[in-house]
Parts: structure tokens; C-alpha cells; sequence
């Protein structure tokens, strides 16, 4: 692990999955994307159109924030809806009060992008590929007032202890432990939220990923009642549509929970499909970043670039990995799929890569 200073190096912080996607990549297997396929299901579907009904009213997100807030056991006082979690990485940049902020990469570029934006400069810790991309909080600067991490990370999919995350905690820190991707791991094993007993801590939750509802925007922020006071003031009336309120309440009730666990316990025996699938072309320098805990999986492989391109060809889309601070060109992410996508993929995947080394 290293840490590096303020600049940017080249990093397109605003590329996305989406952008794989998107236009004329739009008729594409999409593997670029870390959002569950077949979603969101038609029970929720419906509950969303309901909801619509109240269209002509000003949002009331107090029955959603009280949902949430029962869901990890909190007072309502600590959670805040947003737009995403997107938003909330806004929010913070926006309204605390930082000297020195650091960001743990490779990790999700937007927390870096917003608080550039507002103005902040920031110094990343850089996580080694040849420590399977494993925290040692310890080399985390002492004076950083702001840490940021993703726990799972995108795009490592690597699942940090829960200890070694709390172990970034100091007084007078705040530490931003973005947990977008939790619901996916079963049992939610090494989730900080619900905590109260980490000081400064932050942790921003999405209902997009599982649930299928990216185009819906709804996150939401867990934190002390001082820290949630303060993203409040910087937020804009009504941030939470009707819709994705209704969806929120829906997502966090029982029946939803256990969906969602459901999901998660398919997607961790899908992702082993796809790790034992990818195993197969180790002759041709391509590694697995394991063990993988999220929706995805980060694989090396020489002449990535040309690879993806390839593929696109074939009729796949996946996510180059050169964007993310920490990792280069020879790096790709790869969404979980059902069994059936992935075969049909692995035999694309054979096509496009060149002829192994003799």
C-alpha cells in the first residue's frame, strides 16, 4: 500500500459502467454494469406503482427514514434518505469541514470526483494488487481528518474485516465506509451499519444495486445525529421522489430483507460459476482477484484493452479497469450473471483472447 498525492494521474474519475452501455452498446450482454439482473421484481414493480397515485403531493420521506431506521435498529435522527448514494458523496464533500481527506483506491471513483469538485485536495492510499488489495489501517495517514472506503470494494470485490475498517476510526476523523454493495454479501457478514460505537463513522447504503432501481436514485446515509444535521442542511427540498420512497419502504421490510439474502446466497453460487469458468484460461496470463465477495469480479489479463474491444464485437460489454485509481489497462470487471450468460460469455471470452503463449 502507498499513498499518493493530490493529482488526479490521468484517472477518468466520472467514467462509469453505464458508459459501456450506453448508444451503441445499448444491444450488449451487459457485464459492465454491477446491477442484478431481472430487476426490480414485479411485487416491487407494483408497490412503485402505487405510488404514483400521490404524484401531486410533496414527497414525505418521514415513513421511509423511520423504515430504514428500524432496519438497522437506529433512531431516525441517524439516517439520512438520498437521492443514491451518489448524492450523499456530495453532501459530505459539500458540508463538512475537512483538512486533509484521503481516499482508499481502487475503490469507487465519485467519493474522489465530488470532493474534488468541492474543492478539497485529496490524497489516495493505493491498496497492492500483490496483497490481493487487503487493508492494513495502519498505513492510512494519521492525520487525515476524512477516510473513504468501500466495503465490498468496487471494483477489487474484495470484502474487508469489519474490525480492520473500525480500525480506521480516531477521534476527530470522520471515516465513510461505503457499503453499496453489503446486500449482496450473505449475512451481511463485516457491515458496520447499525454501529454506534464507531466514532466518526459513516456508512452509505444503495437500494439500486439489488434491487434493480439505478434509474430510481434512492441511498441512504447512516451517521451521528450531528453528521446527518449537517448533510440535511446541504440538501435541497424534497430530494426523494414519491417513487423511490415507496420503493425504500419496500426494500428494507421483511419480505424485502429476505429477498434480498435470497439474492445474495444465488449470486455468491453464480459468482463461483464464473470464477471456476474464468479459471479456465489461466494458460493466457488471466488471474482472478480473490476471493471475490461482491456482484463482480476484477481480472487481470495482458492486453485487456484490446480484449474488451473484442468482446464488444462478439456482443458482450464489460468494464475497463484503467479508470480506477490502483489498477491499469490489463485490468477488466466483470458482472455476476446466471450460469447460462456466463457459458455463452466464457465461449466469447475464448475468441477474443489471443492464442496462449508457447
Amino acid at each position: 500500500m502507498r499513498t499518493e498525492g493530490a493529482g488526479a494521474g490521468g484517472h477518468d474519475l466520472r467514467h462509469h459502467g453505464d458508459a459501456e452501455v450506453r448508444d451503441d452498446g445499448s444491444a450488449l450482454v451487459d457485464l459492465a454494469v454491477n446491477v442484478r439482473a431481472d430487476t426490480p421484481p414485479a411485487w416491487l414493480r407494483e408497490v412503485i406503482a402505487r405510488s404514483l397515485d400521490s404524484l401531486a403531493s410533496y414527497p414525505d420521506g418521514r415513513a421511509a427514514r423511520a423504515a430504514v431506521a428500524a432496519r438497522h435498529g437506529l433512531p431516525v435522527e441517524r439516517v439520512l434518505l438520498t437521492a443514491g448514494a451518489a448524492e450523499a458523496f456530495v453532501l459530505l464533500a459539500r458540508a463538512l469541514k475537512v483538512r486533509r481527506p484521503v481516499v482508499v483506491h481502487p475503490q469507487f471513483t465519485e467519493p474522489e470526483a465530488a470532493l474534488r469538485d468541492a474543492g478539497h485536495t485529496v490524497d489516495r492510499v493505493l491498496l497492492r494488487e500483490e496483497d490481493g488489495f487487503r487493508l492494513d489501517p495502519s498505513l492510512v495517514p494519521e492525520d487525515a481528518d476524512l477516510v473513504v472506503i468501500g466495503n465490498p470494494t468496487n471494483p477489487t470485490s474484495v470484502l474487508h474485516p469489519a474490525a480492520a475498517v473500525a480500525g480506521l476510526a480516531r477521534p476527530g476523523r470522520v471515516l465513510v465506509v461505503d457499503e453499496a454493495f453489503m446486500d449482496a454479501v450473505p449475512g451481511e457478514r463485516e457491515a458496520l451499519a447499525g454501529r454506534t460505537d464507531v466514532p466518526g463513522l459513516v456508512v452509505l447504503r444503495s437500494l439500486t444495486k439489488t434491487w434493480g432501481l439505478a434509474g430510481l436514485r434512492i441511498g441512504y446515509v447512516l451517521a451521528s445525529p450531528e453528521v446527518i444535521a449537517e448533510l440535511e442542511r446541504a440538501q435541497p427540498l424534497w430530494p426523494v421522489s414519491t417513487p423511490a420512497l415507496a420503493a425504500a419502504r419496500a426494500c428494507v421490510s421483511p419480505r424485502g430483507l429476505a429477498e434480498a439474502e435470497a439474492a445474495a446466497r444465488r449470486g455468491a453460487a453464480e459468482r463461483a460459476h464464473l470464477v471456476a469458468a474464468l479459471s479456465a484460461f489461466a494458460g493466457h496470463g488471466l488471474r482472478v482477484v480473490e476471493p471475490p465477495e461482491g456482484p463482480f469480479v476484477l481480472i487481470r489479463v495482458p492486453g485487456a484493452t484490446a480484449i474488451r474491444h473484442r468482446l464488444r464485437t462478439l456482443g458482450y460489454a464489460v468494464r475497463r479497469g484503467d479508470t480506477f485509481p490502483g489498477l491499469d489497462g490489463d485490468h477488466l470487471r466483470l458482472a455476476v450473471r446466471d450460469p447460462a450468460t456466463v457459458t455463452a460469455f466464457t465461449e466469447a471470452l475464448r475468441t477474443a483472447l489471443p492464442a496462449p503463449p508457447r
